[in-house]
């Protein structure tokens, strides 16, 4: 069973943008002028414009532009009193555009992961998506939603909804869907990240956000010093060009096992035919959890003590260690080297490749359902 899509007519209530009358829409318009006065995102990318907006409470600041929906800076509390940006990015709305296939920061879909062969066959029908992973499409292709400038249809001190509609074909998938993400900071130290979103014709869809993360903060060399759990007892087992072959891999007794916390580095460069492939870790974990928004994942970093932990509706979670960074990347935010394995990704998700796979949780919407979907990453010092 689909455990994201819920049954139901989508109203105006929870897809607003698309029910207003032009006096509602011209508030929000004035509402989403509401932005971050910052000379480097003040631009425009495919004829629109961009902003750099900001939300603020008593535990967390972050910064974000609506090219991509994408998180910019993150910052926490540490251990010192201070505060830690924990999320890689760019100083400017130009960088993001230049180097959009990083995703940093991004929401990125149609199908966040990966699908073989760049095609699948839905109702007979079969379609041919962008190659840009070699024979497969990665997060939705070169026309992504990662790449696209999202509206901004409410702003405030401590959340933001933006909306992204993503015609009929685009990217080489099927349907109008018409989505939207909000972001909100919540009182006990969370980033929270719900997705909606509806379709005019029967699609895929696996929305998720692509934040690199460094919890001793972004430009530190390393995160193999990063103790990591994962409640997961198995992993999905991928062919030489990270597309799931099918099956399950049990990560009991193996360097997949993160059921008890341990170093990132601890096992990443074990003799095990799965980190070969991926140049270390970048599987998905098939998460021990039921129905529901549940903690599936801890991140600690004894530097800063800053803990992270992941809850979610999706039933997998991609981890990556970074293995395809290197020091000749374009530097990040002031000026910083994001150098091999100095960041990690923990997507939440539907399973890689699931459209081509009938045993995993199906990713379909049809019209008059609801796509739903909901993560946080939660904040504290340990």
């Amino acid at each position: 069973m689909n455990k994201k899509i819920i049954i139901g007519l989508l109203t105006c209530a929870s897809l607003a943008y698309g029910c207003q009358s032009s006096s509602t829409q011209n508030k929000q318009a004035a509402t989403s002028a509401d932005s971050t006065s910052n000379q480097a995102f003040d631009s425009q990318i495919d004829g629109k414009e961009v902003k750099l907006f900001q939300l603020k409470n008593d535990k967390l600041a972050v910064t974000l532009t609506n090219y991509g929906a994408r998180l910019v800076t993150l910052k926490v509390p540490n251990k010192d009193g201070g505060v830690t940006d924990v999320i890689l990015g760019y100083d400017s709305a130009k960088e993001y555009k230049e180097n959009y296939n990083n995703f940093y920061g991004a929401i990125v879909g149609r199908y966040g992961n990966r699908i073989g062969k760049a095609s699948f066959t839905l109702n007979g029908e079969s379609y041919s998506l962008e190659k840009n992973d070699g024979e497969n499409s990665l997060h939705g292709g070169t026309n992504g939603v990662y790449n696209k400038v999202w509206d901004v249809i409410n702003h405030t001190a401590t959340s933001i909804t933006l909306a992204y509609t993503s015609p009929d074909k685009e990217a080489g998938y099927p349907g109008t869907v018409k989505m939207e993400v909000t972001y909100t900071l919540e009182e006990n130290g969370g980033l929270a990240i719900d997705y909606l979103a509806t379709t005019d014709k029967e699609t895929v869809l696996n929305l998720t956000n692509h934040a690199y993360f460094n919890l001793n903060g972004a430009g530190d060399s390393s995160i193999l010093d990063h103790e990591l759990q994962i409640d997961a007892k198995a992993i999905t087992e991928v062919d030489h060009t990270l597309i799931p072959t099918g099956k399950s891999l049990p990560v009991a007794g193996t360097a997949f096992d993160f059921t008890e916390p341990q170093l990132v580095g601890a096992h990443i460069e074990d003799e095990n035919a799965q980190l070969k492939i991926g140049k270390g870790y970048d599987h998905n974990f098939e998460l021990n959890k039921k129905d529901g928004f549940q903690k599936v994942a801890a991140v600690y970093a004894s530097k800063t003590g800053i803990e992270m932990q992941v809850y979610t509706t999706e039933p997998g979670l991609q981890f990556y260690s970074g293995n395809f960074m290197k020091d000749s990347d374009p530097k990040g935010k002031e000026g910083k080297v994001y150098p091999f394995r100095s960041a990690f990704c923990l997507e939440t998700q539907h399973f890689p490749d699931a459209p081509n796979h009938p045993n995993f949780a199906s990713t379909v919407l049809k019209p008059g359902e609801k796509y739903s979907s909901k993560t946080t990453y939660r904040f504290r010092v340990k």
